[in-house]
């Protein structure tokens, strides 16, 4: 058995040396979770500046349910996407059983919740501050919900460079949804779990190498959009500073 210090150097090897059966994995994991995502971003978005600026009866409720989904185990998404795409179930006629689009459903399933509770959080706030205004120029909820959205477009970007991480980490729904077929369904995280029950130390550790990678460059990301826009909204401030100080 290779000793760790052995493996991690034979996973380097195979991360700069653009191992194939590596790096395929990689671009199959990045497609699915930017597919995912894609969808689940416009939907979220849209679902969440809606419920922001609402208020209809039932809609605490509608809330902690939305809420309650943010802490939804994939293992659960697996198992309900896994009955409704076999071949009994209500989908099993489109035949994506063990596919790409049956990951991206799990995925889908997962991300949405994210990105219409942190949308919803995100709107709201700018609601109480400046939702009156547009209110009373004859906005209505759409209307008005699309205007804050836009406003606090940097935070949604944010929103959505977050719900890619979770998509991308995710491995209990595609486990059961994708089935782990070589060439065909497997990720990286799936890929980490099957070799590593299998003893390739090496390809799990390069897999897990690319995977914190992606992870780290998402939260840089992140990070980066933060302080752009505390420089963008402390510009104006700053320059007003130095007028109202010139005699």
């Amino acid at each position: 058995m290779n000793t760790f210090s052995d493996s991690v150097w034979t996973a380097l090897n195979l991360v700069t040396s653009w191992d194939p059966t590596l790096w395929v994995v990689v671009a199959r994991s990045l497609a699915v979770s930017a597919t995912a995502c894609a969808l689940a971003y416009g939907v979220g978005v849209a679902l969440g500046a809606w419920l922001a600026v609402s208020r209809f009866r039932g809609r605490g409720a509608v809330l902690v349910g939305l809420n309650t989904l943010l802490a939804l185990p994939s293992v659960v998404v697996g198992l309900v996407v896994y009955l409704l795409l076999s071949r009994t179930g209500p989908l099993g006629f489109l035949g994506w059983m063990f596919s790409f689009q049956a990951m991206v459903l799990a995925q889908f399933i997962l991300v949405v919740p994210v990105v219409a509770a942190l949308t919803r959080q995100v709107v709201e706030d700018v609601e109480r501050q400046h939702g009156e205004q547009w209110a009373s120029l004859g906005a209505g909820p759409w209307l008005r919900s699309w205007l804050l959205a836009w406003d606090e477009r940097l935070a949604l970007l944010t929103i959505g460079v977050t719900a890619f991480g979770r998509a991308i980490s995710e491995v209990g729904a595609v486990m059961i949804v994708g089935g782990n077929i070589d060439g065909f369904t497997r990720v990286m995280t799936t890929a980490i779990a099957l070799e590593t029950s299998k003893g390739d130390l090496p390809l799990a550790l390069g897999l897990g190498m690319v995977l914190l990678a992606v992870v780290l460059l998402l939260n840089a990301l992140v990070a980066g959009l933060r302080r752009w826009g505390d420089a963008r909204h402390a510009r104006p401030l700053a320059a007003d500073g130095l007028v109202g100080a010139q005699p």
